[in-house]
């Protein structure tokens, strides 16, 4: 997988090395008058290591998987949680050049594949939710907004609101959830953008099922290693990334949740807090 990215880094910084002049000759040679600043060329490579958290574990206690809630009322989500202290800064979140919540680590909630809601305290988030079914994804997220990816640290669940037809999701399938970049980047903190998605009841793997990432329609890679990622040198503005799980022979699973696109933004000015 390292070769991988590596491979794209180097295909997309080339250009900026071997431009030719209108004769062939380099652009070193041919260069007499100031030349225009390239813009960076993308790249995309595994973040630097984290805090991992081994022994955290979430549990989310409401709704209680499977219930059925009365329409209008607004939605409490709760948790309990061991090993793992929300609200508080993870420790090298400082050292990190990624964008970090002030208000520290805290909980990942993504209903049905939507952008997720961060919470804070183990209880007393609520949302007023439209009638409908939810499948919903809690996870402990570090400051910096990295999920911590070990087998007790998040949570699959559904339930529905209101009392019209709903269908049970199968929640043993594999699923594949989007999770950064989300929002608007400004500043500094456009210029290492962390990538990371999660993943239940499946493992990705050279020969196996992996994650294809396109960004902004004109780069596309394959992902077989569940990890962060850093992607530099995007353009400023509107950015758009989509994942989707695909098999061996690089066909979509058949999952309940599959195949997201998230659009976020990078300005200029000073990071957002």
């Amino acid at each position: 997988m390292k070769r991988q990215f590596l491979s794209i880094i180097a295909v997309l910084s080339a250009g900026l090395f071997y431009a030719c002049g209108p004769s062939g000759e380099s652009a070193q040679e041919t260069a007499t008058e100031p030349m225009e600043e390239a813009a960076p060329a993308l790249s995309i490579s595994p973040a630097p290591a984290s805090p991992e958290y081994a022994d955290a574990m979430l549990d989310a206690t409401g709704p209680t998987d499977g219930a059925t809630l009365t329409s209008g009322d607004s939605v409490e989500f709760t948790y309990g949680i061991t090993n793992y202290e929300l609200g508080v800064p993870t420790p090298d979140a400082d050292q990190k050049p990624l964008a970090a919540s002030p208000k520290g680590q805290h909980v990942h909630l993504i209903l049905n594949n939507n952008p997720y809601h961060a919470i804070y305290q183990p209880e007393g988030f609520k949302l007023a939710l439209d009638d409908g079914h939810y499948v919903a994804l809690s996870f402990l997220s570090r400051s910096y907004h990295e999920s911590v990816k070990n087998p007790e640290a998040y949570k699959v669940s559904q339930f529905t609101v209101g009392e019209g037809e709903s269908e049970d999701v199968d929640l043993s399938q594999p699923m594949l959830f989007y999770s950064r970049p989300k929002g608007t980047y400004s500043g500094a903190d456009t210029e290492s953008v962390l990538f990371d998605f999660y993943l239940a009841n499946t493992e990705i793997g050279s020969g196996g099922n992996q994650v294809k990432v396109s960004i902004n329609s004109d780069t596309t890679f394959m992902v077989d290693q569940w990890q962060p990622y850093v992607i530099q040198g995007m353009p400023m503005g509107e950015n758009t990334i989509s994942i989707e799980l695909v098999d061996s022979e690089g066909n979509m699973v058949d999952s309940p949740m599959n195949k997201v696109s998230r659009t976020f933004t990078l300005k200029e000015g000073d990071p957002a807090m």
